[in-house]
């Protein structure tokens, strides 16, 4: 069941929905036959429900938006970029949702 605090973003959508957004974005890069992106998802969800009205979480399907992809060089999934002023601010390593949680508000 999709999350409604989840934005699906596509190559089309993602300079609208990410570059000039005015807050910052966790973006997840993932794949629906990654098994660690599919256990991930989970979290998130729950990301995007602590951050509501301070940050965005997007997704981006890599199979279906591979432009987006290219651009940022992602190379392995799940990949996690955080994003401020249309710039990425840092490659996330760790799957800490209170991790992720507190970089994002850092940024907002």
């Amino acid at each position: 069941m999709a999350n409604a605090n989840v934005i699906n973003v596509t190559d089309a959508t993602f300079d609208a929905e990410v570059i000039k957004s005015d807050k910052p974005v966790l973006v997840d890069f993932w794949a629906p036959w990654c098994g660690p992106c599919v256990q991930l998802g989970p979290v998130i969800d729950q990301i995007a429900d602590a951050t509501v009205g301070r940050a965005k979480v997007a997704k981006v399907n890599i199979d279906d938006n591979a432009e987006i992809a290219a651009r940022y060089r992602i190379r392995a999934i799940p990949a996690l970029l955080l994003f401020k002023g249309g710039e990425v601010a840092e490659q996330l390593s760790t799957r800490s949702k209170s991790d992720i949680v507190a970089k994002l508000e850092a940024l907002a």
